[in-house]
């Protein structure tokens, strides 16, 4: 029996392209890019390169992109390095503390990161999970450090008008963070001319590897890293760089830029056809924006029905999909 892997907003199977990048660079590429030696010089140019194919894909300068773990590492720095920032220029509420503005549906990365920080401001969503940019603009305080909205939702796909809020965060004077992981190669990004301060992305959500990421920093924002130890990617993030992941993350990003747009399209059709024909089944209910969405994107209720149950069922007919997001997993909370 052919199984259908439908859990790609979890994590994309890694593309060709990316593996025989990877197992290129595993063979040939042996040195630490920080040194001057043939071999370290190598690996500083594979690892430059990677840097261009994901601000190409990104619209950012190759300079903005600091390579990190994965998307929640980038949303921690984000979440630190605001808070520090805001911190050091006295950005304070009247016991010390940062505020940080969050939206109702953000990812437990950005929620908890930023709860641990200082006080956090929860901005509630409509019924389809979209957010009023108005009401996130008017959550903001002097103390507020940071304000942070995704892209696009990771279970209900609803885009979020992040234009709006970037651009009233800009007149505020206040930093603004994007959690792009799940609309990054969904979706077309231009950082530099959206104008938010800090974007997050994750590469195994466009096919690259596991364990790879970036966090976009404005051009001449300054931010305390939040890993210490090492001048790496500029001083702005410590640690040997994974030269060899990072080159298959580069790329997943070149072949996404070039596909990206044809993918989007035939995925929205797809989606659209598991939509319509399982809303057609009694009980069940499409959730999320019907005019703002991610285009591969489907979340369906089914009314009476726990979804272990649907999802085991799928499973045995060659389905694979889940419920609600992979941080939550092993959680029993709805």
């Amino acid at each position: 029996m052919s199984r259908a892997y439908l859990d790609h907003a979890s994590t994309v199977p890694l593309r060709p392209a990316a593996r025989e990048a990877m197992v290129a660079a595993l063979t040939d590429l042996t040195g630490d890019p920080g040194r001057i030696h043939e071999e370290g010089m190598a690996s500083r140019v594979a690892l430059e390169q990677a840097r261009e194919q994901v601000a190409a894909l990104l619209g950012a300068r190759s300079r903005e992109v600091v390579f990190t773990s994965g998307a929640t590492e980038s949303i921690a720095a984000a979440v630190f390095g605001a808070a520090e920032r805001a911190t050091a220029r006295g950005v304070v509420d009247a016991d010390g503390r940062t505020n940080q503005v969050v939206t109702a549906v953000e990812h437990s990365a950005v929620r908890f990161d930023a709860e641990r920080s200082g006080p956090v401001t929860v901005v509630p969503v409509d019924r389809h999970g979209r957010v009023d940019a108005d009401e996130v603009l008017a959550a903001i305080t002097p103390a507020t450090a940071a304000v942070h909205v995704q892209w696009g939702n990771h279970e209900v796909g609803t885009v979020q008008p992040v234009e709006a809020v970037v651009a009233g965060c800009r007149e505020r004077g206040v930093l603004v963070h994007v959690d792009a992981a799940q609309a990054a190669g969904r979706v077309p990004i231009a950082f530099d001319d959206l104008g938010a301060d800090l974007l997050s992305v994750s590469g195994h959500k466009l096919g690259g590897p596991a364990g790879t990421g970036a966090l976009l920093v404005r051009r001449g924002l300054r931010l305390a890293p939040l890993l210490l130890g090492g001048d790496q990617e500029r001083a702005r993030r410590a640690g040997l760089e994974p030269v060899a992941a990072l080159v298959g993350l580069g790329a997943a990003a070149e072949e996404v830029a070039r596909t990206g747009a044809d993918e989007a399209t035939r995925a929205a059709a797809q989606a659209d056809r598991i939509r319509t024909a399982a809303t057609e089944l009694p009980g069940v209910t499409s959730y999320g924006d019907p005019a703002h969405r991610l285009p591969h994107l489907v979340c369906l209720g089914i009314d009476g029905v726990e979804p272990q149950g649907v999802l085991l069922g799928l499973d045995r007919a060659g389905v694979a999909a889940h419920s609600g997001s992979a941080c939550a997993t092993e959680s029993l909370e709805p």
